[in-house]
């Protein structure tokens, strides 16, 4: 299997009465699905879909989003997932950057897209699923006519461009991230193989589809022959419920939903069908790590780290898990990453540097953006060929024994008293008081100090204890790692992909100290 689409004919070939897709207790099989991806393929030939072309697909996690993002790729075409919780402004902004032919969305949605829609020379056909009346949007048709047309497919090259994800983005607005049928194939290929996935899996989707983690769970599963249980959930006690209702093998969430999954009553037998559990995203809290441990015994836990531009780099070994805790692992199957200084030269044993990553997973790049491409995709470190690899931003360090550890984000280090401190080293902490549900520690511009570290904060008893934090913090860590000042907040910003959003965060307190005088 070279294409992406191909995954799920391989199983329907082999075994067409297995379950594909589980939604709202319904199953859609492996043969059924690979009719209405071919179906719908042919539909958007016969919209006059040419290879490469972009097609937009703004859907809730329902099963008409998974079969157009399969039935794009075998119209040779290149979907781009959004996020189903952005608003106009910023769809309009990925529809302009991509320059989508196609947009695929909801009925109920047309009447906020009207004006948008309008505007875009480029955008030849949007096709709405839903009941409601969008007979005044100019080129609409109904999901049931693409799903009525006859089969039909175009040629790929695994080479070619299959899809655009859109990162949330550090700086500016987010840049497309040009995936190749390759990156996808070989991601779940390797994934699949760590974490030992069979037809046997079910896979609960916490994730967004337009998050590349999120959209993993499916083409993992789809290589195996492995079920997928769509799941929209409002809070965390739900996840739990379809986790037992579902009999879900395989679940993947982010640290902040982690977070609020330890602190839930997990059922007993749950670990019996609960294979494993995986963290990408961010650092995941030891007392989060100690808590989920404790409620799931039998439940192999993963720790990873991964980023969009290369997909999935490092893991760490569920056996491994007791010595080294806190550490991000090793390269995955088929990657290679390395730890360099920025002249990329090698750096030794627990020396913090950059984390470099080449091999099949590197993206083909951003979107319509060389600059910021040449910037982040580069020749990797002493090779001898022209192989380009993922700069990544990321500070980490390896041990003695090759293990990486997660030091920070490069745009998310604060330089304070002329030090250098990971957020991450300070959250730690502040979790470890257990006077903080949620926190996230960010460098406010500040006239003494360079940056001055401030840290957003959810209080679990709903009364924030700033004096009780600080004094915690003064026992726990050096003076130039202390927070200046703790800002309590009923709930953190998040980015779609349900992350702490820093950058707004210090945006929102980058005047904290204006105040203040030398």
């Amino acid at each position: 299997m070279k294409l992406l689409h191909e995954l799920i004919l391989f199983t329907a070939n082999r075994d067409p009465a297995s379950p594909a897709l589980r939604h709202r207790l319904k199953d859609i099989t492996y043969a059924e699905l690979a009719a209405q991806v071919s179906s719908v393929s042919g539909g958007l030939l016969e919209c006059g879909v040419q290879r490469g072309d972009r097609v937009a697909i703004y859907l809730p996690k329902q099963p008409e989003a998974v079969i157009a993002y399969f039935a794009t790729s075998m119209a040779g075409a290149v979907f781009v997932p959004i996020n189903s919780q952005l608003k106009a402004a910023q769809v309009e902004h990925i529809l302009d950057d991509c320059a989508a032919k196609i947009l695929i969305t909801t009925a109920d949605r047309a009447q906020s897209l009207r004006a948008m829609c309008a505007k875009h020379n480029g955008l030849q056909t949007v096709v709405l699923d839903g009941d409601e009346d969008s007979s005044s949007l100019a080129g609409s048709l109904r999901w049931e006519e693409l799903l009525a047309a006859s089969a039909n497919q175009r040629r790929s090259d695994e080479s070619d461009l299959a899809a655009l994800f859109y990162t949330s983005g550090s700086t500016g607005k987010p840049k497309g991230v040009m995936l190749s049928h390759c990156n996808l194939v070989t991601g779940a290929e390797s994934v699949s193989q760590y974490l030992q996935n069979d037809a046997g899996d079910r896979l609960l989707t916490v994730l967004p589809f337009s998050f590349d983690y999120g959209f993993s769970q499916l083409s993992t599963a789809f290589l195996v022959g492995a079920c997928v249980v769509l799941f929209e959930y409002l809070l965390p006690r739900d996840v739990v419920r379809a986790v037992k209702n579902e009999r879900i093998t395989g679940l993947a969430c982010v640290p902040t939903v982690w977070l609020q999954l330890s602190r839930q009553q997990w059922p007993v037998d749950i670990t019996n069908h609960l294979r494993y559990i995986t963290n990408s995203g961010g650092s995941l809290p030891q007392t989060a790590l100690g808590a989920l441990r404790k409620k799931l015994p039998k439940t192999d836990v993963y720790l990873m780290y991964g980023l969009t531009e290369a997909f999935r780099s490092t893991y760490l070994d569920p056996t491994e898990i007791d010595r080294r805790p806190t550490s991000i692992g090793k390269a995955v199957p088929n990657a290679k990453v390395m730890i360099v200084h920025a002249d990329g030269s090698p750096c030794g044993a627990n020396e913090p540097g950059e984390l470099v990553h080449s091999g099949p997973f590197v993206a083909l790049g951003y979107w319509n953006d060389p600059e910021n491409t040449a910037k982040r995709f580069r020749p990797a470190p002493g090779a001898s060929t022209t192989e380009i690899a993922v700069w990544s931003g990321d500070t980490v360090r390896a041990d003695e024994e090759g293990f990486l550890y997660f030091v920070g984000r490069s745009d998310d280090m604060i330089k304070t008293s002329g030090y250098r401190v990971s957020p991450t080293e300070i959250e730690e902490v502040l979790y470890d008081s257990g006077l903080v549900s949620v926190a996230a520690a960010v460098g406010i511009p500040h006239h003494e100090l360079g940056q001055a570290i401030v840290v957003a904060a959810v209080s679990p008893s709903g009364s924030g204890d700033s004096k009780g934090v600080l004094d915690y913090c003064r026992s726990q860590m050096p003076n130039y790692m202390i927070p200046a000042h703790v800002d309590w907040r009923t709930q953190l910003p998040r980015t779609v992909n349900d992350k702490i959003d820093r950058q707004l965060l210090a945006s929102e307190l980058k005047d904290f100290f204006a105040g203040t005088t030398a």
